[in-house]
C-alpha cells in the first residue's frame, strides 16, 4: 500500500451557507469527498452533478465523488463529466462493475468500488485487479456523524491480504466515524486515505483537524511497519 497517509474532508458535514470558505478551510488535504446520495440505495439525498461543478470552481483538491446510488451504470458519466477526480461506485448496486470502471479510466480518471460494512472483502476477488481505490465503508451508508463499526479492522485486514495476492496496490480509503481517536489504527489495519466529515467540520480549526488526523494516521503507518 501507499506509504502515504492522505486525508478527504467530506462536506456533507460543511456549512453550506459559507461553503466556498469551507472548501478554503482544509486546501492542506489531499482530496475533497462528494457524497452522493440518492434516497433509494440509501435513506438519505445529498448532491448532484450541479454542486459538483460548483465545488470544482471552490477548490484546487481533487475531488473524491462517492456514489451512493441504486443505478450507478446509469448516472455516473454525469460525475465524470462534472468534473470528478475519483469516482467511487458501490459493487452491490453495479450491473456491470468493469465496463463502468473501464470508462472512468477512458476518461483518464481514477476508478473506485466501495463495500458496505456487511459486503465480503472476497467480492472484490474479480475487479482488484483494475481499480485505482477501494472504499471501504466503516458505517452504513446514507447519514454523517454515525459510530465506527469496529468490524472494519477485520475487512481492512481481508482487503490487505486480497491485496497481496493480487500483487496490487490501490489506495485503500475507509469512511465512516473516523476521527484522530482512531485513526491510527484503521491505518495500522491497511487503510491510506482517511475520510473525516464532522471530525473536521465540527472542529474549531478544520485545518488542524486535518493536521490531527493525518498524524494520528501516520502513527499508524508505523505500527504496521513495526
Amino acid at each position: 500500500m501507499s506509504q502515504l497517509v492522505r486525508i478527504s474532508p467530506s462536506i456533507l458535514a460543511a456549512d453550506f451557507l459559507n461553503l466556498g470558505e469551507e472548501l478554503k478551510s482544509v486546501e492542506n488535504a489531499d482530496f475533497i469527498h462528494y457524497d452522493v446520495m440518492d434516497g433509494d440505495f440509501v435513506p438519505n439525498i445529498s448532491f448532484g452533478p450541479g454542486l459538483l461543478r460548483a465545488v470544482k470552481r471552490g477548490t484546487d483538491l481533487p475531488v473524491d465523488v462517492h456514489m451512493m446510488v441504486s443505478n450507478p451504470d446509469e448516472v455516473f458519466r454525469d460525475y465524470l463529466e462534472a468534473g470528478a477526480d475519483v469516482l467511487t461506485f458501490h459493487l452491490e448496486t453495479a450491473k456491470h462493475a468493469h465496463r463502468i470502471v473501464d470508462e472512468i479510466h477512458r476518461y483518464g480518471r481514477r476508478a473506485a468500488v466501495a463495500i458496505n460494512p456487511g459486503t465480503a472483502v472476497s467480492t472484490l476477488d474479480a475487479i482488484i485487479d483494475y481499480l485505482d481505490m477501494v472504499l471501504v465503508m466503516s458505517v452504513n451508508p446514507g447519514f454523517s456523524g454515525q459510530q465506527f463499526i469496529e468490524h472494519t479492522y477485520t475487512q481492512l485486514n481481508k482487503l490487505t491480504d486480497l491485496c497481496r495476492r493480487h500483487a496490487v496496490r490501490p489506495l485503500v480509503e475507509i469512511d465512516g466515524g473516523i476521527s484522530p481517536k482512531n485513526a491510527n489504527r484503521v491505518v495500522a489495519a491497511g487503510a491510506n486515505v482517511l475520510v473525516g466529515g464532522s471530525s473536521v467540520f465540527e472542529a474549531p480549526d478544520h485545518a488542524q483537524a486535518v493536521e490531527d488526523m493525518r498524524s494520528a494516521g501516520m502513527r499508524g503507518l508505523a505500527m504496521r511497519q513495526l
